[in-house]
């Protein structure tokens, strides 16, 4: 490794739920077995098997009584707070892992930190005035609302002129780091071809005879879209599985009608094996780069998505999958009846060969010319 005789440390924003991000982030934790791993908070139930055995610190956010832990997003202004707290004065290269906050570590002069993003914070920029008005239907808006959020943009701001080197997830991202934070930022596509190749003996036997189900795999949030889409299954009356857990299961579970079937957190295996056996993954949030759709074409199977973020750099329509362009009812259902007209032309080889360049091995390179060059900056 180029860094031999190099103290290094990562950062990841929170391991309190295994998804796209966490998957990313397993793969640069990977690289460097023996880093320790930063976070803001922990929750070694919910992460099962994944970092077992890593060095983990954890903010002092987790000596927080544990009711309050699970309502983390309460403690939104404590979040730069804990994050500028991080004792990394002992490290000579920090990798950090972010879609909001790990950017924001403060190192010393000569400690170089190179940072990963997954997206600037969306609730801040993109979504800043869709936000507040969520919030002001619900009644909890006030002014006291829109200076937090002012202060979030200040505070994300001077952050991302923190790392010396800032690595991102797509060409979408790129281009929201360029008119948020006026950097440059280079692409590292994420690896998704992992989970198919690891699975691919284990599920090869398990594929069923007809592709049966469409499939939403999600963490179960308003911002996730995945109300709309039980309202057109819904009407559509085709069997949908949703794999996911959330704040919001519950009030997607009293919408949905028996044909709707919530699997929640499932294993590596038997996802691979809903992804096999799906007739499409829909895919009805924005997305900065969308590792389900990506997961999903690399086991051969179609993808539904709202076109726009990432997803326009995975997804070709009519060869690949198919778009809808507004997250509602309406257009996800018009979405599905595409797709059904084109069924069967999609070629599910060529669908798996179109995200072939999409591998762990390639990522992790983007990683290690990044630190490369670093190196060559310090010395």
């Amino acid at each position: 490794m180029v860094l031999k005789g190099k103290k290094i440390a990562l950062v990841h924003d929170f391991l309190v739920a295994y998804g796209g991000a966490e998957r990313v982030f397993e793969a640069i934790a990977e690289m460097f077995p023996d880093a320790p791993i930063y976070t803001l908070l922990y929750d070694q139930e919910r992460m099962g098997a994944h970092f077992q055995g890593r060095d983990i610190r954890v903010s002092w956010l987790g000596k927080l009584p544990r009711f309050l832990k699970k309502r983390y997003r309460w403690l939104l202004l404590l979040f730069p707070v804990a994050v500028e707290s991080f004792d990394l004065r002992d490290f000579d290269v920090v990798i950090s892992s972010s879609g909001a906050w790990s950017k924001g570590i403060v190192t010393r002069l000569n400690t170089k930190h190179i940072a990963y993003l997954h997206s600037p914070m969306r609730y801040a920029w993109d979504y800043h005035e869709q936000y507040l008005g969520e919030l002001r239907a619900r009644g909890t808006f006030n002014i006291l609302t829109r200076m937090l959020m002012s202060y979030l943009r200040v505070w994300d701001r001077q952050a991302a002129e923190r790392p010396d080197m800032l690595l991102v997830n797509s060409r979408f991202t790129q281009a929201r780091v360029e008119k948020y934070y006026r950097r440059e930022s280079a692409v590292a596509y994420p690896g998704a071809l992992d989970l198919s190749l690891k699975t691919k003996q284990l599920v090869a036997g398990a594929v069923p005879a007809e592709r049966k189900n469409f499939l939403v795999v999600s963490r179960l949030t308003r911002s996730k879209k995945v109300a709309p889409v039980i309202e057109a299954f819904n009407k559509l009356g085709f069997p949908l599985v949703i794999v996911g857990d959330g704040p919001e299961r519950e009030a997607l579970e009293r919408m949905a009608l028996p044909h709707i079937r919530f699997a929640g957190f499932v294993s590596d295996e038997e996802l691979a094996k809903l992804y096999r056996g799906a007739r499409a993954v829909i895919f009805p949030s924005e997305e900065d780069f969308g590792m389900v759709a990506a997961e999903a074409l690399s086991f051969g199977t179609p993808v539904i998505a709202y076109e726009y973020g990432g997803i326009r750099e995975i997804v070709s329509a009519g060869v690949t999958g198919e778009f809808f362009h507004a997250q509602t009812p309406e257009l996800i259902a018009e979405g599905v009846r595409r797709f059904l007209g084109n069924e069967g032309t999609y070629d599910r080889a060529a669908i798996e060969r179109s995200v072939a360049h999409l591998t762990k091995v390639s990522f992790q390179s983007g990683i290690r010319n990044a630190v490369e060059k670093i190196r060559e900056q310090a010395d």
